[in-house]
């Protein structure tokens, strides 16, 4: 009762407390009660991975620029994967790299290496259109130079493709703290582990939306060329969706990577990251007609648009709260929220997570969501995010 306690004269506050609790809902909603659908609806749906071998011609894409430090290695940890050497094809697209990586990868005499040098840099996405055509294999997967791959994993992914309805398939992110120093390294961990969840539920239902950018595979038939301003793992496998097809999540598919080593680093490949997929949104508006594809399209809008707008509820949530700082419900809100960004700024200057590590995560949530609110303005103002410079170059 307390929480609605609000005198009839100040029936002009009645407005505040809507927004508060619709952005509050739809806060929920955002990290709670979409997964919580998708855990409803999972269990009553097979799982429809291919359990049997399957082994078709593949070429792996290793999109590097300026990757000398540990191009090497990537190319030799490829080879040794378990598939048949006779299948398989390495394709390094070299982005008008400026450094050794171009003599490194021609240095190595197997004849499955291959460099495909791309000029003028123009970013992943344009490099990845380049080397589609290039490639020979009936699937193409694509990684990064800086991700390591459980020897199982190609042929994890290559097995679903026995089913001629899946288009695509994702394997999964495992992310590691090399040394914990990150302060954002805790938070990375925790939320990928949780999109993981959400993934393998919805390919379970139906289909997922999205890929994990360093390990995901396309039909070689089914490839759509991308405008370079736009992300690709995203993207790609939507438009694979709207030809007909199904996209996989297949979590036994793992590659590794290393958290950033810092929240300017997170902040600035996040606002990257988020700034292409609205623009990959945004070539797919067919997607969005819920009479034509009605459950991709509730996944778009739960999974990707309310995440992308949680900036906006978050500061509609304390604005209103600020207002109705005169009812103890609000007061108590307000700073608890104050509270909460006050621990994650001071964690971006002190290094708590050093003596316990989930105080990195409400740093982890801030940059995230702060860098969602910036990629909405810069999307608004036409910024194009196409060249890219890794900033995760070490591996385990």
């Amino acid at each position: 009762m307390t929480v609605f306690s609000l005198n009839p004269i100040d029936s002009h506050l009645r407005l505040a407390v809507w927004f508060f609790w619709t952005a509050a809902a739809l806060l929920f909603y955002a990290y709670a009660g979409y997964p919580l659908l998708l855990a409803l609806l999972a269990p009553f749906r097979r799982d429809r991975r291919s359990k049997e071998e399957y082994t078709p011609t593949i070429s792996v894409l290793i999109a590097a620029r300026n990757e000398e430090a540990g191009i090497r290695k990537k190319i030799e940890q490829t080879l040794a994967l378990d598939y048949p050497a006779d299948r398989m094809e390495i394709l390094v697209l070299s982005d008008a790299s400026t450094d050794q990586t171009d003599a490194i990868v021609q240095s190595f005499t197997d004849p499955r290496v291959k460099l495909v040098r791309v000029d003028p840099g123009r970013g992943k996405t344009n490099a990845q259109n380049f080397g589609v055509r290039q490639a020979r294999g009936e699937v193409l997967i694509f990684s990064d130079a800086t991700t390591v791959y459980h020897p199982q994993a190609l042929r994890k992914l290559a097995a679903n493709y026995k089913n001629p309805q899946v288009g695509a398939v994702s394997g999964r992110y495992q992310y590691f703290e090399s040394e914990g120093g990150s302060p954002t390294g805790m938070g990375t961990i925790a939320f990928w582990n949780y999109e993981n969840l959400i993934k393998k539920m919805q390919s379970r239902i139906g289909t997922i939306s999205g890929c994990c950018g360093c390990i995901y595979s396309v039909r070689r038939d089914l490839y759509t060329p991308l405008d370079p301003g736009i992300i690709s793992d995203l993207t790609q496998p939507l438009w694979v969706i709207q030809k007909g097809n199904r996209v996989v999540f297949e979590d036994r598919a793992l590659a590794y990577e290393e958290t950033t080593q810092s929240s300017g680093e997170e902040f600035s490949m996040r606002v990257r990251v988020v700034t292409r997929g609205m623009r990959g949104l945004l070539s797919v508006p067919d997607l969005f007609k819920p009479w034509k594809h009605p459950w991709v399209c509730f996944q778009l809008l739960s999974h990707k648009v309310t995440r992308w707008l949680v900036p906006v509820f978050l500061l509609v949530i304390l604005g209103a709260s600020a207002v109705l700082a005169s009812v103890p419900f609000y007061r108590y809100a307000l700073l608890l929220q104050l509270a909460f960004y006050m621990l994650a700024l001071l964690s971006s200057l002190v290094p708590f997570h050093r003596a316990w590590k989930p105080l990195g995560i409400p740093l982890y949530f801030c940059t995230l969501n702060a860098a969602a609110l910036v990629s909405l303005f810069e999307l608004m103002r036409g910024r194009n995010y196409a060249v890219w410079q890794p900033v995760r170059t070490r591996q385990p």
